[in-house]
């Protein structure tokens, strides 16, 4: 192991006391800098910005900024089918797999790293995907859309229950995507309860 791997090793590690501490809106990169005993210069030096820290930090499999961006660059239509795909091929990560089964195990409070999760999925994940969206009740339609989504992950991958476990990938997002998509897309009275 060289310097540098011994550096970004402090500052990984430090990086997951602090979220688990402080959780993720409250970890600053110059509060894990001093964690860490290094420069905050060093620390921006790996990681350009908090997200990119958590990402690491966490082994996520993605950058959501550049996630959602593109996921949502082709426009609403047909975004509930790749919604449901990129789920799908994200979870066929392992260590995002374990990740999902700790946070339904634990359950939603039940850590201060699941809660570090919980927030920044809904201001990286959750909130940018609304401001693209731009549509009344944004982010109501985007936490109903995630959280459908992360139902059927987890009855696929952590339950396993048959037979959406043993499913493929097609016939998953055949039948789920609609959901999503009707989730994200349909009208909405001034109250916010869809119109039937």
């Amino acid at each position: 192991m060289n310097a540098s791997d011994d550096i970004t090793k402090q500052v990984l590690d430090a990086a997951r006391a602090a979220y688990a501490r402080r959780g993720y809106l409250n970890t600053t990169l110059k509060g894990v800098a001093a964690a860490a005993g290094v420069a905050p210069d060093v620390v921006r030096r790996y990681y350009d910005n908090r997200e990119a820290l958590f990402v690491a930090a966490m082994r996520l499999p993605f950058d959501p900024a550049m996630s959602i961006a593109q996921l949502m660059a082709p426009g609403i239509d047909g975004l509930g089918e790749r919604m449901v795909r990129v789920t799908l091929r994200l979870l066929d990560d392992p260590e995002t797999r374990d990740q999902l089964a700790e946070m339904v195990r634990d359950g939603a409070g039940a850590s201060r790293a699941t809660a570090s999760l919980r927030e920044f999925l809904e201001a990286e994940v959750v909130d940018r995907a609304a401001v693209l969206l731009g549509v009344p009740d944004a982010r109501m339609r985007v936490t109903l859309a995630t959280s459908y989504l992360l139902g059927i992950a987890s009855m696929r991958y952590v339950l396993r229950l048959e037979p959406i476990a043993s499913a493929t990938e097609d016939d998953v997002v055949r039948l789920v995507a609609p959901a999503v998509q009707m989730a994200l897309t349909t009208p909405t009275t001034p109250s916010g309860k869809a119109r039937g």
